[in-house]
């Protein structure tokens, strides 16, 4: 800057000194009037010369300063490019925050400043851990003290930068609030700097009307209506006048933005950028952000699919919800989850979402057979394999529209838990990467897998009997108090059968427990094999078993107790060789509401009459009872 003024005066310098060179000639010796046009003409081309040097300065100077801000820039979207959350927020923020300092009047210098700064503002972020920019929910307090050093951060990245305008102060600046209450110094009012102001009006619009991991995004008229309520308090209340009433001119400045493409992030051969009509210096640096955008997505979307696995226990809850997110990581029309039984050697199709998925479900291969077969034994991945091969396996023609496969195993430790299998209807559709990153979901899915394979057996022994399989006292109050609130809403009925196996005590006595835990597990056969697939028998105590009847009536309830009498006196059960046994049941029935409206009130009604059958057939001469076939033999021939 300083070589300018310099330059001038050396060039005019020689100028004079050739002019007085001429008119000490012209005076002390003989005319030279000659002498003048070429004066003039050396002061014309020392001119002509100097004007081009600056000129040529004056080039050199703005080439490095786009170059300065292409370099910036490039940070800038680098940085956009990472954050997944928020396509284009940089560029908006900055086309926002430019008008507004405009429209504020300020210097074209301070302009730039705030342009530059703009792009710059979230630059600090690269010392934040990417799952806590990303979380959905509300932050921790630690997590939060970590976002707050953001603004730190960048201004001591710029600071270093010798830009010719405020750059890093405001950076630095720009989640202070006009209360004083933000952060990091907590400044308050004037003390913020003008530029700080603006960007954090314009940031704070931006965040309202986009999407982001914590809330949806609001229309420009709410964001307007908050903008003007934290006004005074968060906001400075004069600039957010300002870009109120510039906002719609602005919003026609940011429509180009917002139709700008986002990175292609599907990991197939051709990205689509060719298709965009760009130079190739373009499609190449939209092609860098679109890596570095990739390569974050892939943290993001492992990081959710991780998260996703510990909301769930339920096996088929927790694959819908890895399913949704896993979409985002290896795009897949179906996707399958396949168990495998050590015992039967077998892998079941436990789950199956998406194209042909009722086909898939019905899915039963050997180890070894088909893909999923192949994969199980040999513990290896399968990339583009042929889905019908599934199909074909099980003796199956049925057609499928699915034409690539990716298959890979899930193992804990030593053990084969199955196989996640993607299918697409594009055929070669997977690559490496997709093999990759299946992998990398597949360790992370076996262990939570188990788990709930765990729970699941946990959950089933819990509510189930163990001699006999039935449902137990703990599942039938569960069904029970469901079907009650269902009967109550629809008008409907309800009944219970209580039962109790008679004389079973001289069965254990005479025979011994094993013989009696048959006949237990004999008995509760018959009984679940006399009702309706959606009613319930249950195992309730002992030798006393219960059954749910739903929207059956008194005279319905009747019936079916005595058909289930009748089915338990028809049993036929040979203790040993020629001894028989011969059974009989005793039964009561209540009905909802006629006997009670509380699953304690029917209990106890269909109880006090299940004796009072148990009463009548003591006192009858014609019941059954359970004798030893060897003691009735002996007593037949009386004594010896």
């Amino acid at each position: 800057m300083t070589r300018r003024p310099l330059a001038a005066r050396e060039y005019a310098g020689g100028a004079l000194a050739a002019a007085s060179a001429a008119l000490a000639v012209s005076v002390l010796s003989v005319p030279v009037l000659w002498l003048v046009p070429l004066t003039a003409a050396v002061i014309y081309l020392t001119y002509r010369g100097y004007l081009r040097r600056i000129e040529d300065e004056r080039r050199n100077a703005q080439r490095m300063a786009e170059l300065h801000l292409a370099t910036i820039e490039a940070l800038a979207l680098a940085i956009d490019a990472k954050d997944q959350t928020t396509p284009n927020h940089i560029r908006r923020v900055q086309a926002y925050a430019t008008g507004l300092a405009r429209a504020l009047g300020m210097s074209e210098t301070e302009v730039h400043g705030i342009r530059t700064a703009a792009l710059l503002h979230d630059v600090g972020k690269l010392a934040i851990p990417e799952h806590i920019l990303v979380r959905p929910g509300p932050l921790t307090p630690e997590e939060f003290q970590k976002v707050r050093i953001h603004p730190e951060v960048g201004a001591k990245i710029m600071r270093s930068v010798p830009f010719p305008y405020p750059v890093a102060p405001v950076i630095l600046s720009h989640h202070e609030r006009w209360d004083g209450r933000g952060y990091p110094a907590g400044l308050r009012e004037d003390e913020i700097p003008l530029g700080a102001r603006v960007i954090c009006i314009v940031d704070y619009f931006d965040a309202l009307t986009s999407d982001r991991p914590y809330h949806q995004a609001i229309s420009r008229e709410a964001a307007v209506t908050l903008l003007r309520q934290e006004a005074g308090k968060a906001l400075d209340p004069r600039v957010v006048d300002a870009f109120v009433n510039v906002l719609p001119q602005l919003a026609v400045e940011i429509e180009p933005i917002e139709t700008l493409p986002k990175p292609v992030l599907q990991l197939q051969a051709d990205d689509g950028l060719g298709t965009l009509g760009m130079r190739p210096s373009e499609e190449a640096r939209a092609s860098v952000f679109a890596d570095i955008a990739l390569a974050h997505r892939e943290i993001y979307a492992l990081y959710q699919i991780a998260q996703a696995m510990g909301t769930r226990l339920d096996l088929s809850d927790m694959m819908s919800l890895i399913s949704s997110k896993l979409s985002n990581l290896v795009p897949f029309s179906s996707c399958a989850l396949f168990l495998y039984t050590e015992s039967t050697e077998q892998l079941h199709c436990r789950f199956a979402t998406g194209t042909d998925s009722e086909l898939v479900q019905q899915l039963a291969l050997r180890n070894g057979q088909g893909l999923n077969g192949w994969v199980a034994r040999n513990r290896r991945p399968l990339v583009n394999a042929r889905p019908s091969a599934d199909f074909e396996a099980m003796g199956s023609n049925a057609p499928t529209v699915l034409q690539s496969a990716l298959v890979c195993p899930l193992i804990l430790g030593e053990r084969l838990i199955g196989t996640l299998a993607v299918y697409h209807t594009e055929p070669s559709f997977y690559r490496e990467d997709h093999r990759r990153l299946l992998d990398r979901v597949c360790e992370q899915a076996a262990a939570v897998i188990h788990n709930s394979l765990v729970f699941e057996q946990t959950q089933e022994d819990s509510l189930t009997d163990p001699l006999t399989g039935l449902p137990n006292t703990r599942s039938m109050f569960q069904h029970l108090t469901r079907e009650l609130a269902r009967a109550a809403r629809l008008k409907s009925e309800v009944s219970l059968v209580v039962m109790d196996l008679n004389d079973f005590k001289e069965i254990n006595d005479t025979y011994g427990h094993q013989i009696g835990d048959s006949t237990l597990r004999e008995v509760a056969n018959v009984l679940r094999g006399a009702i309706r697939p959606y009613d319930m028998c249950v195992r309730y105590a002992g030798d006393e078993f219960i059954v749910v009847l739903s929207g059956c009536s008194r005279g319905q309830a009747e019936n079916k107790r005595v058909e289930l009498q009748d089915a338990v006196r028809r049993m036929a059960l040979e203790a040993r060789p020629g001894d028989r046994l011969s059974l009989s049941i005793s039964a009561g029935a209540a009905v909802f509401p006629h006997d009670g409206d509380t699953y304690e009130a029917l209990l106890a009604r269909a109880d006090s009459r299940m004796y009072s059958d148990k009463s009548s057939r003591k006192t009858d001469p014609t019941r059954r009872v359970v004798v030893p076939a060897a003691t009735v033999d002996v007593a037949a021939t009386g004594p010896g």
